[in-house]
């Protein structure tokens, strides 16, 4: 039997679903409306619709389990630098056992880190992480259009006509892609050095991209995501993490509020061992 729908009028107090559980890190905001078209919530044992909200006393599941929506109060919003290294996974849990970044970084007594975007196992470099899931949706959402800037090793040399085309733009199996910037920055040897810019956040499309040309990309780093750029003092497997002033700056860029400060100072770059917390 089809369970019963909630009543508009039963939602018209509280908050928003979405806006909970993203302040809880649970996942951004459009990930939480794809769970709810898929059925994967519900409140009070009910299905939820996209314009539900969450009252005193609600009980919540997602996928039947339970979430103790309650203790998302609101929490100072956090965004912290990592330099990913090669060999670690963007992801909480990995069933082929191999490192992943989120027990890198310091354990949460509210929420949870929301990595803004993904790099894959084989790529380095700069990955932000926050608690703050409306930041984190702004960030990666395809309309903001962000600039993702990329250091490339390639073998070999590349004709400019072959750049020309990569910046024109080439039609890969899920649609036709370009480098918004190519930028030469050296090598010796068969080795050269490019900086490329993208605003898609498709799966693997910098190594794509150049292996369309049948170009080999031998090493690649992401240096910049928008305004925020790797900083050249942070190691491999350690993370720096924003003041209150650069956090303005930040909310500037994504065309949100900014909060106002709560900590006087902080260290600036952080190490954290693994499986420490």
């Amino acid at each position: 039997m089809a369970s019963k729908k909630i009543d508009a009028n039963q939602s018209a107090d509280g908050e928003r679903i979405q806006k909970v559980l993203a302040r809880g890190g649970v996942g951004s905001r459009r990930e939480i409306e794809r769970w709810i078209d898929e059925g994967r919530l519900k409140i009070n044992g009910n299905p939820v619709g996209l314009g539900d909200r969450l009252k005193d006393g609600d009980h919540l599941t997602i996928n039947d389990r339970v979430v103790h929506w309650e203790k998302f109060v609101e929490q100072p919003t956090r965004v912290l630098l990592y330099h990913k290294p090669v060999g670690e996974v963007v992801t909480r849990r990995d069933p082929e056992g191999r490192p992943v970044i989120f027990t890198q970084l310091p354990k949460l007594s509210v929420s949870r880190w929301i990595a803004v975007g993904r790099l894959d196992i084989n790529t380095s470099g700069l990955l932000l992480v926050t608690n703050n899931g409306e930041l984190a949706n702004r960030l990666m959402h395809p309309s903001t259009e962000v600039e993702r800037e990329y250091a490339v090793r390639i073998l070999g040399e590349v004709s400019d006509a072959t750049l020309a085309k990569l910046k024109q733009g080439v039609e890969l199996e899920d649609g036709k892609a370009k480098f918004d910037d190519i930028r030469f920055f050296g090598g010796e040897g068969a080795n050269k050095w490019y900086n490329v810019v993208v605003t898609e956040g498709r799966n693997r499309l910098v190594r794509r991209l150049w292996e369309s040309q049948e170009v080999i990309v031998s090493r690649l780093m992401r240096v910049r995501y928008g305004p925020v750029v790797l900083p050249e003092r942070l190691k491999a497997r350690t993370f720096y993490e924003l003041t209150d002033k650069e956090l303005e700056l930040l909310f500037e860029f994504a065309g949100m509020e900014a909060e106002k400060p709560v900590r006087a100072s902080k260290p600036e770059f952080k190490t954290h061992k693994p499986g420490k917390h």
